[in-house]
Order: structure tokens, then C-alpha cells, then sequence
């Protein structure tokens, strides 16, 4: 008991410190890097999105197959999602509300049911693809049941959730230190793999695509780059960081935000051009049909050895619980958000989760599953994004912080450049067109 209490105590000393550090932040007594640190952590939660599992897949696919061509698509992509990512966190600041609040609040309601249904869909799509993501990992690993280490995933992943109530700081810091676990394995495995950083250098500002398969590649790397949970999330986790009082405040508050998104995006895009690297590394020239997680451990063994096939395990481990926990956050954000009305957490958090341990149960293909869950993402990520940028550019809503023209017109070319791609994606998946 008494331990429970210090705990609490503690907890409460350090969101003293917390709010005091971001009110000197917010009076000008803190500036650069040191006015960031308080309000870090958003960002950081949200760059989880795009070091996940699915991206392990695309990522590894593109630079077996292609070598180092991809790499100016990657980069493209990461600048799509800061672009949106800064729209979300913004639009929280600024509102006091996050998106799905606000689809709530302002739309129709026979929309807001249905964008709720299609957002609900996204999310347990992202579960899925998360917690297998997760589970493969540690079924390579330990050479244990799919079923079991989905089971893991599960208990960690609702575990690193039960530091939300300790408050943000906790899982915040879990998230970071998990993306870090990512980023240290990758800059290991760029250093096992044999790597022509001329090339690297080249094509990551070179435009290429080779072939039908590079364009159809290049569609699921950008298509799949700005994620719908993602962008509920962003909105929610800024709008109760803290409470601006006036608009410098916001306005300093918006600038933070900037940098924070510029910086955590950047250190995942790093994440991104290095696995694509090391796959480039590895397997292209021998083994250029490297598709499947799967069999990109089991070549790995002969070709690096086993350490650099158990510290791609472990970074794909890694990315499975981060990612599962933010899926989750998100889907329980976007259930109490569209919805008037109080739900219990554990059970939100449980109709995020569960759909994903069925269709395992039901014995469908894992690699079957993601392709899925990536199908489920294009469908449903036209609502939030749209929304997003409608709202961002309103004056009624956003005030004086409204987006200005100029922005406005980038987001709306981003938007219709990354739907129309998921457009293209989906037609190729259903057969209705072949890149």
C-alpha cells in the first residue's frame, strides 16, 4: 500500500515538474531545444505508424526487388506525412477537441455513423496488421504457435497501455525507448549488410521507377504512408497536452508542435530508407523474390548469419508492440470520440484487439491478413484525411490559425495525390487494373 502511494506521489511530483517546465515554456523562460523537451511526445507516439510491421513488408519487398531505386519514394512519403501529421497535432492545439470529436460535432450525422463504422474497420485493421507483425517475430524467434505469440503481444501491448494511467509521460517514454530498440537495429544491420552508399546517395534523390511492379511498389509505399488512426491520434494526444490560454500561447505552442513532428517523422524516415537499405544490401542481385517477413529472416541466416537475422527478429518484435499499442490508443480515441457517450475503456480497447486474434483462430494466412488489413486502410483513409484538411482551412473552426492558402493548396494536391494512389491500389488488388 505504501509503495502503491509513493508511486502516485511520485507520479504527481513529476506532472508538477512537467506543468511548471511548460509554463516557463509558454512565459518565454525556456527556448530551443530545452522549450521542446515539455512538450515532446506526441510525435514520437505518432512516427510509431510508420515503422510498423506493413512497412517491414513494402520496405523489404521494394529493396530486394529494386535495390536502392525506391529510396526517392520513401522520402517523398515521409514529407507527405509531417505535412499531415503538423495539420493533425495542430488542429488539436488549436480546437481543444481531436478529429473525430470534431467529425461529431460539425458533420451530418448519417456521416458521422458511417465515418465511425469505416474508422472502427481502420482500426482493427491496424491491430491486425500490428499484432501479427508482432507475433511473427516472436514465432521466428522462440519457434513458438502464431496463436501464442499473438497471445504475447496481447498482454504486453495492453500492459504498456496501463502506463496511460500513470499518466502520458510513462508510455510516452515506452513508446520512445521501443522505436529506438527499431532505429539501434537497423543501424546495425546497415553496418552487417554490404551497402553501396554511392547509390544510396544517388537514388535518394533520383526518381526512378524501372518497371510496372517499381510503379505498383511505389503506390503501396506512398498509399500506405499516411495512416487513418494516425491522424485521429495526432489530434487527440495534442489537444490534452495542455491548455493554451491565449493565442501567443498557441502560436508557441504550434511551432513546438512543427519541430516535434519534423524531428520524430525524420528519425522514422531514417528507419525506413535503412530498412529498404539493408534489404537492397542483402538481398538484391541473389535473391531479388524476397516478399515475406518470413522468408526474409530465413535468407538472412546464410547470408549475414544468425546475428543479423535474430536483430531483424528483434526489430520487428519491437515495431509489433509500439505499433499495437498506439493502434489500440487510437482506436479507443476514435470509439469515444464519434460516440455522445461514456464507454468503458477495457472495452474499447477490446473491440480493437479482439477482431485480430479471431481471424487468427479462424485459420486465415497471415500474409493473406495483411494484404487485407492494407486494403481495409485505403477504404477507409479518404474520410480523415479530407476531414482533416477541410477543417484545418476553416475559419470557423480554426480562427485566426486557419491554414493559409498556400498550405491549403499543398494539402489539397497531397490528398488527392495519396488518394488517388490508394484508388490505383485498390483497383490493382481486386484485379480490376495491373501495374
Amino acid at each position: 500500500m505504501c509503495v502503491h502511494a509513493g508511486g502516485w506521489v511520485r507520479e504527481e511530483v513529476r506532472q508538477a515538474r512537467d506543468d511548471q517546465a511548460m509554463q516557463e515554456v509558454l512565459q518565454g523562460r525556456r527556448r530551443g531545444l530545452a522549450a521542446l523537451a515539455p512538450f515532446a511526445g506526441p510525435a514520437v507516439v505518432v512516427s510509431v505508424a510508420y515503422i510498423d510491421p506493413g512497412n517491414f513488408a513494402t520496405n523489404i519487398q521494394a529493396g530486394a526487388r529494386y535495390g536502392y531505386a525506391l529510396l526517392w519514394v520513401v522520402v517523398l512519403a515521409n514529407l507527405v506525412a509531417m505535412l499531415f501529421q503538423a495539420l493533425s497535432a495542430r488542429l488539436g492545439i488549436v480546437t481543444g477537441c481531436n478529429l473525430a470529436q470534431l467529425c461529431r460535432l460539425h458533420l451530418p450525422r448519417p456521416l458521422v455513423w458511417v465515418m465511425w463504422v469505416v474508422s472502427e474497420l481502420a482500426a482493427m485493421a491496424t491491430d491486425l496488421a500490428e499484432f501479427l507483425g508482432g507475433a511473427i517475430g516472436l514465432a521466428l524467434l522462440f519457434h513458438m504457435p502464431l496463436l501464442v505469440g499473438m497471445a504475447i503481444t496481447g498482454i504486453v501491448t495492453y500492459g504498456l497501455l496501463l502506463l496511460e494511467g500513470r499518466g502520458a509521460r510513462r508510455l510516452e517514454t515506452s513508446i520512445g525507448a521501443l522505436v529506438g530498440v527499431v532505429g539501434l537495429c537497423y543501424l546495425v544491420e546497415i553496418f552487417i549488410a554490404p551497402v553501396d552508399w554511392a547509390a544510396v546517395g544517388l537514388h535518394i534523390f533520383k526518381p526512378d521507377l524501372p518497371d510496372g511492379m517499381a510503379v505498383a511498389l511505389a503506390v503501396g509505399i506512398i498509399g500506405a504512408t499516411v495512416m487513418p488512426h494516425a491522424l485521429f491520434l495526432h489530434s487527440g494526444l495534442t489537444e490534452r497536452r495542455v491548455k493554451p490560454r491565449t493565442d501567443p500561447e498557441r502560436e508557441r505552442i504550434i511551432r513546438l508542435s512543427n519541430l516535434e513532428v519534423v524531428l520524430a517523422l525524420a528519425v522514422a524516415g531514417l528507419i525506413n530508407l535503412a530498412m529498404v537499405v539493408m534489404a537492397a544490401g542483402a538481398f538484391h542481385g541473389s535473391h531479388p523474390d524476397v516478399a515475406k517477413i518470413e522468408t526474409a529472416y530465413q535468407t538472412l541466416v546464410p547470408l549475414l548469419g544468425g546475428a543479423a537475422a535474430t536483430i531483424f527478429l528483434l526489430s520487428l518484435i519491437a515495431s509489433g508492440f509500439s505499433s499495437s499499442v498506439v493502434g489500440t490508443m487510437a482506436g479507443q480515441m476514435i470509439m469515444q470520440g464519434f460516440v455522445d457517450f461514456r464507454i468503458p475503456l477495457w472495452l474499447r480497447r477490446a473491440v480493437t484487439m479482439v477482431p485480430s486474434f479471431a481471424v487468427v483462430l479462424a485459420g486465415v494466412d497471415a500474409t493473406r491478413a495483411l494484404v487485407a488489413s492494407q486494403v481495409a486502410l485505403s477504404i477507409a483513409l479518404p474520410f480523415p484525411m479530407v476531414a482533416l484538411v477541410w477543417f484545418s482551412a476553416r475559419e470557423r473552426i480554426m480562427g485566426r490559425f486557419r491554414i493559409a492558402r498556400g498550405t491549403t493548396v499543398l494539402a489539397v494536391v497531397a490528398a488527392l495525390t495519396v488518394l488517388s494512389l490508394n484508388i490505383v491500389l485498390l483497383l490493382d488488388t481486386f484485379g480490376a487494373v495491373s501495374l
